[in-house]
């Protein structure tokens, strides 16, 4: 089932997250959750969509850099930790909590994050260029932080300025 994007100015965006229960992996309600993501991204042809983003507080986040082209790459992280990062990349990145905006991120090229599979066991996913860019990105929306805070004053101040007026227009719900 597709999940309605919340989008920037909802304050669930900037909410810290909690982590998934342990009684919940494994569960019917996880999947289904996983499942709506996944379907929810790939609708918005995004390449990254944290729980946070459909409006649930849970350390969550699918992941396909195939952005649903091509062979999939899906990764499901739940409960993720960032335990080593290397390098430095600058690049273009958008949200699709705020569409239709994008700045420069500064983010590491390499990361490694540990996690848990949707049945509760312990993974590790090692990500480069675009798969780190995302990784940070989506850790980042558990911890309520918007890629806004990575751009500068002046960036960050134009693009609040022109959704204020999408808002004004009733263009942005």
């Amino acid at each position: 089932m597709v999940r309605k994007i919340v989008k920037y100015g909802n304050p669930v965006l900037e909410e810290m997250c909690k982590p998934v229960a342990e009684e919940e992996f494994g569960s019917e309600d996880l999947r289904s959750l996983v499942s709506d993501m996944f379907e929810t991204m790939y609708q918005a042809r995004g390449v990254g969509l944290a729980a946070p983003q459909v409006g649930v507080l849970k350390r969550l986040t699918v992941i396909d850099c195939s952005g649903g082209e091509g062979e999939a790459q899906p990764h499901i992280l739940i409960n993720p930790e960032i335990v080593s990062q290397e390098g430095t990349q600058v690049g273009s990145e958008g949200c699709l909590s705020i569409p239709g905006f994008t700045g420069n991120v500064s983010r590491p090229m390499t990361v490694c994050t540990r996690y848990r599979t949707v049945d509760g066991d312990w993974g590790e996913l090692e990500g480069e260029e675009l798969l780190a860019r995302v990784i940070c990105h989506e850790n980042d929306h558990l911890n309520g932080v918007l890629f806004l805070r990575h751009l500068s004053k002046l960036k960050r101040g134009m693009i609040k300025k022109k959704i204020r007026a999408l808002r004004k227009q009733g263009e942005w719900d």
